[in-house]
């Protein structure tokens, strides 16, 4: 099989450059509009009256909601086509973001974070898949790794802009806000519905795609196919004992991490003070997702360290990890707690790409996306019962206890591959 040409945006016909550049765009903007409530989303919860409990079952509702819809709508995409299912995402997130601005009701609110997890499962990996197919349409044989590189990049700023902008409008605008009965909160969700109907717009008439045949039984047969995938990745993983170990890692990871990326808003908020304390956070939550990717960046280097030993690399990254959460639990300054944090996401990026490594290396081709689409369900799944877990201790005794309970699962995950790294050197 031939190797593909060597990328070059330059020698790109003007149609491959213009296809790149209308999904960059796309790209940032509909992170962006996320981004403006991503800061806030767990102040704008206290502000409504809820306890740290009650913003864990938040979250956990649309984790649940992720969890049940992605599988059955993964391949609903390929059947009706691209845009119209990412379209429906955004009326999703019109909804949800409606839904928040209208209530205070915690039942109301936990119908707003399930259309938040609708919207997710119908997004992912969609408007990817169109980016891909038109691109090699449009650029016959030129490597597209580079091509998605750049709309990743975008994808990064327009998260880390949105977030930035979102701690600063509740501060510049938000005595306004409450003049007018609204919560100081809601400029930011405000501003967030009107970024995505203009995401909306931008779809419907920038992103091209031939209309598609509908399949009344392709939703039905994505319900049903459900078991069917759950059994087949199930037994998969059971065969191969180092997928088993990794997944296992991987579900009690995000049961400790996931609640420190949901609570410390609320955490940091008492130590700062003046009338820009919402801006800090949403410019500390930017720097959160550059640490990802510094992180990620960082992980092959470190990765070479240890002989490329990925499982290896992936066990120091859970040691920082856990040694990290300890020392954030305990910061009772703004300086010392954001050090930490940022920290603990630039270790959050390393460990992501050895754990990539270790489930490709170890399914065939016909495997992967059933693998996958494991892997989201059992992260999904951790991540929700950490929420809880973690919730509720953190509303009766403190946050930081609770992230320190928390971190016996990620001591749980490091034995894990350990023993993962183990069982890889004796098979190799």
């Amino acid at each position: 099989m031939a190797s593909d040409i060597e990328f070059s945006f330059r020698r790109l016909t003007p149609a491959a450059q213009r296809h790149i550049r209308v999904f960059q765009i796309h790209q940032f903007l509909d992170r962006f509009a996320m981004g403006l409530t991503v800061s806030v989303v767990a102040l704008a919860l206290v502000d409504r009256g809820m306890d740290l409990f009650q913003i864990s079952l938040l979250f956990a509702a649309y984790s649940v909601t992720a969890l049940i819809m992605e599988l059955p709508f993964g391949g609903l995409a390929d059947n009706i086509g691209r845009k119209p299912v990412f379209l429906t995402a955004v009326s999703a997130s019109l909804i949800s973001l409606a839904l928040f601005l209208s209530s205070s009701d915690f039942y109301v609110l936990s119908l707003s974070f399930a259309f938040i997890g609708f919207g997710r499962a119908l997004r992912s990996g969609t408007l990817d898949a169109w980016f891909v197919e038109h691109f090699r349409e449009k650029a016959q044989n030129v490597d597209v790794q580079p091509a998605l590189a750049k709309a990743q990049w975008a994808n990064g700023m327009g998260l880390a802009f949105g977030a930035i902008v979102g701690g600063w409008l509740p501060d510049a605008f938000g005595t306004v806000a409450t003049q007018f009965g609204f919560s100081a909160y809601d400029v930011a969700y405000m501003a967030s519905f009107a970024m995505m109907t203009m995401v909306l717009l931008y779809t419907v008439f920038t992103i091209t795609e031939e209309p598609r045949p509908l399949h009344p039984k392709a939703l039905w047969l994505g319900f049903t196919n459900v078991p069917v995938v759950v059994r087949n990745s199930g037994f998969l993983a059971l065969r191969h004992p180092a997928l088993s170990l990794l997944l296992a890692a991987l579900g009690l990871l995000l049961m400790a991490t996931n609640p420190v990326e949901v609570l410390w808003p609320t955490h940091l908020k008492p130590m700062l003070e003046g009338d820009h304390a919402n801006t800090v956070i949403g410019m500390l939550t930017a720097a959160c997702f550059f640490s990802i990717a510094v992180g990620a960046s960082l992980s092959p280097h470190i990765n070479r360290l240890f002989k490329r030993r990925d499982a290896v690399t992936l066990s120091v990254a859970l040691v920082c990890l856990a040694v990290l959460q300890i020392a954030l639990a305990l910061q009772g300054d703004i300086v010392g707690f954001a050090c930490i944090l940022v920290l603990y996401f630039v270790f959050l990026g390393v460990g992501e790409t050895p754990a990539s490594s270790i489930l490709h290396a170890s399914v065939e081709n016909h495997q992967r996306s059933t693998m996958l689409s494991l892997r989201s369900l059992v992260q999904q799944l951790g991540a929700t019962i950490g929420l809880i877990f973690v919730g509720a201790i953190a509303e009766g005794y403190s946050t930081p206890v609770g992230w320190m309970v928390g971190t016996a699962f990620v001591v749980s995950a490091l034995l894990l591959t350990v023993l993962l790294a183990w069982r890889l050197r004796e098979s190799g």
